[in-house]
């Protein structure tokens, strides 16, 4: 019974030491290096506060708290808490992942939580690199120079993520869909991935219907019709017939696809940092990036409501548009995150649809401009997109020909500065002009200022060369290109801008299945005339319109024409009385503020640990010539300053390390 107690407070007191050693770390703490460090620095140190002292007492008579006050117990905790934080330290220093994503996402989980879902990972984890290391990835990825070592790379990472199953067959579904980044060897593997999803069964169907419906079944729908049209790893959809009449389509969520989601996707993360760490290579693809871009993309695409908003804002920003497509009607009120009702509309893929423009009479090369076009507005103007226009989700209207756009599960968004970049990336390529190409890579990429205007533009110059005196521009050749001169640079691009690269892509691969000669760029230059010649005339046709956007306008800027003779006297004052000092400060830059204020803090934590230390030895030194009882207070509080300066500078050098990573 007392060793229980005494095992309890030793339980305790680790407690607290976790608790007090993560105050003192600092943020961003690594949850199992954390938990490690503490289990260390406690056996190790209870063990030689054991052997050097407790087992000369009668320590089972006497607790842990009632001995606090003495001093080789407070020798004992101090020792742990020191301990534990070197310990810290050196996961640190031999991890060269740096803090982990994970961490900061279960940051809020409680304790056990956190223990089990990070054992369930863990099992998971091992399977798949178990996985990953039986198909001779890791001995392949080290020599994916030569053609056929690439071919074998591509055969083993096709065949892991097969064996791995779900979310990362689908991973790799998406990754065949890269052109601009893999080689045609690899995307003839990943092509061969295929996910075969069993149905569900109609009581589960019933239920995720009774569940999320306003209202029962029979009170809002005619017929039901329980055999899926369509059927995939995320959800499936049923046709049905409202009590109005009207032909609806059903799409359903999977009920067991958001624990899926919970768990191998941080697994897919985790198996992306592990092979980055193995491989340049795969470093260099940013394969770590597609990851977790596949993952965030995933979570959102799970919550179908938000699939329900993207369809409504792209139906609205096309609604006066001159390139007419047809988007399905949404039944919003019986939608809700684990369902979407919509209008059923006939048509069949374009990839499969030859008899319907034979029967139709359909030029196709009109009806691919006319989907280009409305893509270009969907980008260039009202900054909202369909992200994955490949052919089974542009579809011709079996009545009437017109194009027909489906799955708004994944959308991207142009901000007004990357359209315009947009806008100049395409002029660029069209007018074979490297400067206002960098002009428009500049707007598109995110760290622009560390860009070398010279060198990149010579860079930009060698790939336009590559694809001049050519009947069609290949267009996943240059965005394979522009992808690596940005990388090459050591920029990266916004990640809405690479989505809408990469879509430009895909719909190109769809364009020339629906007419092989389509040339996306050539058909960009017609846009643009067509455009601006539109932008010119629009003040003629709509007079009435164009008159009261500039009583807007001129309303708006009048207070400020108001003001601008004060603000001239005054600044012409100023110049003549030697006022106006032109000056920059290296404070005006954000990043230069924070790295200088990060600085000197570390800089007088340094300062205040050197000076803990250096007053601590001089009190050693000072009680070797003091003999009466005054000697231990200066020695107590001697030892005190210098534990305070380890502490101190362990926690320096952890957020060295940091730093540094």
């Amino acid at each position: 019974m007392i060793f229980l107690k005494f095992l309890i407070q030793i339980i305790v007191v680790s407690g607290i030491i976790y608790f007090v050693s993560g105050r003192l770390i600092g943020s961003s703490i690594n949850f199992v290096r954390r938990v490690l460090s503490v289990v260390i620095s406690v056996t190790l140190t209870s063990f030689v506060y054991w052997y050097s002292y407790l087992r000369h007492t009668d320590y089972l008579s006497e607790t842990v708290m009632q001995t606090v006050t003495e001093v080789s117990t407070l020798i004992w905790i101090g020792s742990m808490l020191l301990i534990s934080m070197l310990l810290y330290l050196v996961f640190e220093l031999f991890d060269p992942s740096g803090i982990a994503a994970g961490d900061r996402r279960n940051g809020q989980k409680n304790l056990l939580l956190r223990l089990r879902s990070y054992w369930r990972q863990q099992k998971r984890l091992r399977q798949v690199l178990k996985i990953a290391v039986t198909n001779g990835v890791v001995q392949t990825i080290k020599y994916a120079r030569q053609r056929e070592n690439e071919k074998e790379l591509a055969i083993a990472l096709r065949a892991t993520l097969e064996q791995c199953g779900g979310i990362f067959i689908k991973f790799g579904q998406v990754l065949s869909t890269r052109k601009e980044l893999f080689s045609p060897i690899f995307i003839e593997e990943l092509e061969r991935l295929q996910h075969n999803v069993k149905p569900l069964a109609s009581e589960q169907v019933t239920q995720i219907l009774e569940s999320s419906l306003p209202k029962p079944m029979n009170e809002l729908f005619a017929s039901f019709q329980m055999e899926p049209i369509a059927a995939a790893s995320i959800g499936q959809v049923h046709k049905a017939r409202l009590k109005n009449y009207d032909e609806a389509v059903v799409k359903l969520l999977r009920p067991e696809v958001k624990g899926i989601m919970r768990d191998d996707l941080d697994i897919l993360e985790e198996f992306a940092n592990w092979l980055t760490s193995k491989s340049t290579w795969a470093e260099s693809l940013g394969f770590r990036e597609l990851a977790r871009g596949f993952a965030d993309g995933l979570r959102e695409e799970i919550h179908l409501d938000i699939e329900v908003r993207n369809t409504l804002q792209v139906t609205n920003a096309l609604a006066k548009s001159d390139y007419k497509v047809r988007i399905p009607k949404i039944y919003t009120e019986y939608c809700d995150e684990n369902i979407i009702v919509m209008e059923y509309v006939r048509g069949k893929s374009v990839a499969n649809a030859a008899a319907e423009f034979n029967r139709l009479e359909i030029d196709r090369r009109q009806f691919a401009r006319t989907v280009l076009y409305s893509f270009f507005e969907q980008m260039l103007f009202s900054g909202i997109f369909h992200a994955d226009p490949h052919p089974g989700n542009i579809h011709i209207d079996e009545t009437d020909g017109t194009p027909i756009l489906l799955d708004f599960g994944a959308v991207g968004r142009l901000g007004a500065t990357q359209q315009e970049g947009l806008k100049l990336f395409l002029m660029g390529i069209q007018l074979n002009d490297s400067s206002i190409l960098y002009d428009g890579l500049t707007l598109l990429v995110e760290n622009a200022d560390h860009a070398e205007r010279a060198r990149m533009e010579q860079a930009i110059d060698q790939i336009l060369l590559k694809i001049s005196y050519v009947d069609r521009i290949p267009t996943e050749e240059l965005i394979h290109a522009l992808f690596t001169v940005v990388r090459d640079f050591g920029l990266a691009f916004y990640p809405a801008v690479g989505l809408a690269l990469r879509s430009l892509v895909t719909l190109d691969g769809t364009l020339r299945v629906i007419d092989p000669r389509f040339d996306i760029f050539m058909e960009a230059k017609d846009f643009s005339s067509t455009y601006m010649r539109a932008s010119f005339l629009k003040p003629f046709k709509e007079p009435m319109a164009t008159k009261e956007r500039l009583q807007e306008e001129l309303s708006m800027l009048i207070p400020t024409l108001r003001k601008m003779p004060r603000r001239v006297d005054q600044l012409i004052q100023r110049v003549e009385s030697g006022k106006i000092i032109l000056h920059h400060d290296v404070f005006s830059d954000e990043h230069n503020a924070r790295f200088i204020t990060n600085l000197f803090s570390r800089f007088v934590l340094l300062l205040v640990g050197i000076t803990f230390g250096i007053i601590s030895v001089a009190l050693l030194a000072i009680s070797q010539f003091i003999h009466d009882s005054y000697a231990v207070y200066l020695n107590t509080a001697a030892y005190l300053g210098l534990f305070l300066c380890a502490i101190l500078l362990v926690r320096l050098s952890i957020q060295a390390l940091r730093s540094m990573k």
